[in-house]
C-alpha cells in the first residue's frame, strides 16, 4: 500500500472512531462525517438544535494531499488531532497545521 492510500485509511478510521463520541456533547445534536476518498477530504459536522437555537458546523476537517502530507485545516475539538495521528503512525514531518499561518508553522515541530 502506498502513503496516501495509508493515510487515507488512517484518516477515514479515525475520524470514524471520533464520531462515535461527538454526539455525547448534547443529545439532540448528530454528528455527521463527510469523506470524499477520492479527493482526500475527511470532515467531522455537527448538525441539530438545543434549546431553539441551530447548531450545524465543520469542526474537524483533514486533508490527504497528492504529495502525501496531511492538512489539519480546522480543529475544533479538545483533542490535539495532529499528536493523535502521530500515535497512529503518521510521521510528524507529514502533518500540516494548515490552520496556522506558514510563517508560524516552522515552529510546530510539523511539516511546514
Amino acid at each position: 500500500m502506498d502513503k496516501i492510500s495509508k493515510h487515507k485509511k488512517t484518516v477515514s478510521q479515525f475520524i470514524q472512531e471520533l464520531a462515535q463520541y461527538g454526539d455525547y456533547a448534547q443529545p439532540e445534536w448528530e454528528t455527521q462525517i463527510i469523506m470524499d476518498d477520492e479527493r482526500g477530504h475527511y470532515l467531522l459536522y455537527t448538525n441539530g438544535w438545543h434549546q431553539g437555537k441551530r447548531s450545524y458546523g465543520c469542526f474537524l476537517h483533514l486533508e490527504v494531499k497528492t504529495d502525501g502530507k496531511i492538512y489539519l485545516h480546522h480543529n475544533g475539538t479538545t483533542l490535539a488531532i495532529a499528536d493523535e495521528l502521530v500515535d497512529k503512525g503518521i510521521a510528524k514531518n507529514e502533518i500540516v497545521l494548515a490552520f496556522q499561518s506558514p510563517t508560524k508553522r516552522v515552529y510546530s515541530g510539523f511539516a511546514v
